[in-house]
């Protein structure tokens, strides 16, 4: 197995994450924060794909799938297009308001560019620092590595919130 072949198998178990974390639920199940600091699900999924989004984007020198394939407009979104939700505070995370199927949809666009453009690195293309000032020099592997450690631990908030929604607890 490749180190190609281990991201990818990463991403493919965030997906088989994402999707019963969101699929099926109602927009204001996925606009639910247990109180006013925290994130909902809409918000979870939206960052960590925006996360993912943006680092593919830059890694692979391409242009994001939020504007370039009219997901920003989709959304409708009161943010800005380069907004990732990096440092949101409670009411900019609390304007992350979206159906399921458009959560999941664009999860799925972002995906299959991550699958398409990582299965096919080689461990020399893996091994490019991309960030020379970084201690040890980021590489496209590190990137790639810590949007998936990233979103992991998103999309396990997620599913944590989704229990809550589903067992009524909400107050």
């Amino acid at each position: 197995m490749t180190k190609a072949d281990l991201l990818v198998d990463g991403y493919e178990r965030l997906r088989d994450a994402v999707y019963p974390a969101v699929n099926g639920l109602q927009v204001d199940e996925l606009a639910y924060r247990p109180d006013s600091g925290a994130n909902s699900i809409a918000w979870l999924a939206w960052h960590l794909t925006r996360l993912q989004d943006e680092a593919v984007a830059a890694l692979a020198a391409d242009r994001p799938r939020w504007t370039a394939g009219g997901w920003f407009d989709r959304f409708a979104l009161p943010l800005e297009p380069h907004d990732t939700g990096f440092g949101h505070d409670s009411r900019r995370a609390a304007l992350v308001i979206a159906p399921a199927g458009l959560l999941l949809d664009y999860f799925e666009d972002v995906h299959r560019r991550t699958i398409g453009w990582v299965r096919p690195l080689g461990d020399r293309a893996l091994d490019r620092v991309v960030d020379g000032e970084e201690v040890p020099p980021a590489t496209v592997e590190h990137r790639l590595v810590a949007v998936l450690v990233d979103d992991l631990q998103h999309v396990g908030q997620a599913a944590y919130l989704r229990g809550i929604v589903q067992r009524g607890m909400r107050p």
